[in-house]
């Protein structure tokens, strides 16, 4: 997956630069930059002072005087240049890798971040799912209340989620109103649990717009990470078609992909056990 901020890094000698200001802070950094180019300004004072032929103590002695008031407020610039720099640099990289609306990382951060988390579930075996959350009948709701209040409804179910999840799991506006969430270390059972906890909660949400209490229910796909997966797109696609499901059910409800086995030779239960349990 391509880095988002890829385009946004700098020279190496830019950000070793900026991390030492950064670390020194403003007067450390500005006191250390005078010091540089007062001793550089003297280095090559004492050369020049041989080929010219003139004193060479007099010669450092005007260098470094004409270094040490000139530098300090040259480095002072240059200092407040680079925090200046940073400021933007993060500004950048938050408008690259978020939505505006909800805070929450883009799709294509989203993604990114999935697929990491989807590799090594699938290098060490271990458990993962993924969530699509999609508001019911949400361009209703934006043709009757107006889309001020449709953002202000997405923007609440967002919080709630962030709220809800642990810290670990990841979180993504995936486009439109489609809220996409990715849970590390989490059996089907276990994601099947906050699917539904989620519909509940967010269910029960109300805005209050205008005097009126605004809210709507969620349908919610669920995908497990499973071997037969060539790639993080097809887990996206499998929570992609419960989800179909859940609106071809009537909507306001959770519905999960088939349950396959994590790797070729499924540790303690069969494909047949697990359907058996309700997770097919």
């Amino acid at each position: 997956m391509t880095d988002p901020t890829r385009d946004l890094r700098d020279p190496s000698w830019l950000r070793r630069a900026r991390t030492l200001a950064l670390r020194l802070g403003p007067v450390g950094a500005t006191a250390a930059l005078s010091a540089f180019a007062t001793a550089l300004v003297v280095a090559l004072a004492v050369p020049l002072a041989l080929v010219l032929g003139s004193g060479i103590g007099a010669a450092a002695t005007v260098a470094a005087a004409s270094a040490l008031a000139l530098a300090p407020p040259l480095g002072w610039l240059l200092v407040r240049l680079l925090y200046k720099l940073q400021a933007a640099r993060r500004q950048l990289v938050l408008q690259a890798t978020r939505d505006p609306l909800t805070g929450w990382p883009n799709r294509r951060h989203f993604v990114a971040a999935a697929e990491r988390e989807w590799s090594r579930c699938q290098r060490y075996g271990v458990d993962g799912a993924l969530l699509l959350v999609d508001p019911d009948h949400f361009e209703r709701l934006n043709e009757t209340h107006g889309t001020a209040c449709g953002d202000a409804v997405l923007r609440e179910f967002a919080r709630a989620v962030a709220q809800t999840l642990r810290p670990a799991d990841l979180i993504g506006r995936f486009g439109g109103e489609l809220l996409a969430v990715f849970l590390p270390h989490t059996d089907p059972i276990g994601a099947l649990d906050v699917a539904e906890r989620l519909r509940l909660q967010l269910g029960d949400l109300r805005v209050d717009w205008g005097g009126v209490a605004v809210g709507t229910t969620v349908s919610v796909g669920v995908a497990s990470v499973n071997a037969a997966q060539t790639s993080v797109d097809a887990l996206i696609q499998d929570a992609d078609a419960a989800l179909q499901v859940a609106k071809q059910a009537g909507r306001n409800c959770v519905r999960a992909a088939p349950v396959l086995p994590r790797a070729a030779a499924v540790r303690g239960s069969s494909i047949g056990d697990r359907r058996a349990a309700g997770l097919g």
